[in-house]
Formats: structure tokens, C-alpha cells, sequence
């Protein structure tokens, strides 16, 4: 007589719905990781290390951030020239397309836009 014992293995078959819907169930990365990876692409197409994200949004197309990096250092270091940049990422994280929305002295405050921004 063969043994039918019913065991958690033989119930995840590699054919089994459960094990399939995991396959094809892509997890997303969460907002950490878009930021990380935000910074990074954006740094390796500019040239430009990206020093802080000043915004940040989830969009019903992906991810929505506004970077500012160091285009020219001077001396003093409040006299750097800095940009902001408007990256746009689809859901996974990859970036779509970005654009310098900004130049600024690093030391001199945006009066006319709220937050400094």
C-alpha cells in the first residue's frame, strides 16, 4: 500500500496556484529604496552626485522626486552653485526622465517659493 500522507510539501507543488501567483507577483520597492535608487541613476546620467532630496511623491504613474545636487563648487563652499532636478520614476523605480528646474547659490535662501524650495 502506498503512503498518501497529505505534507506541506506535496501541498506547494511547483504547479500549485499559490506557487505561480508568487512567480508572477513582482514585489515593489518601498520608498527607501526609490530614493536610493533615484540618487543613483540620476548621478550616473548627470556626472552629478546628488547630495538631498528635497521632495518626494508617489504618483498614479510612479515616483515624483525633486534632487539637488552640486553643479560647480567655489570657494566659499555657501557660494557653491547648486540645482535642483525633477526626476520622474515609473512603479519599479527606474527612472523615466528628469530636468533642472533650478540654479541657486547654495548659501542664498528662495524667498518667493514656499518652503525655500
Amino acid at each position: 500500500m502506498t503512503n498518501t500522507k497529505n505534507t506541506p510539501e506535496s501541498q506547494d507543488s511547483p504547479d500549485s496556484p499559490k506557487k505561480a501567483e508568487s512567480r508572477t507577483t513582482s514585489k515593489r520597492p518601498g520608498p527607501m529604496e526609490v530614493l536610493r535608487h533615484a540618487r543613483a541613476q540620476l548621478a550616473e546620467l548627470t556626472g552629478m552626485a546628488a547630495e538631498s532630496v528635497s521632495s518626494f511623491d508617489q504618483t498614479e504613474d510612479g515616483w515624483s522626486l525633486e534632487i539637488e545636487v552640486m553643479e560647480l563648487a567655489r570657494v566659499p563652499d555657501t557660494m557653491s552653485l547648486m540645482a535642483s532636478y525633477q526626476v520622474e520614476l515609473d512603479p519599479d523605480g527606474q527612472l523615466t526622465g528628469y530636468r533642472r528646474v533650478r540654479r541657486y547659490e547654495r548659501g542664498r535662501a528662495d524667498a518667493h517659493r514656499p518652503g525655500g524650495r
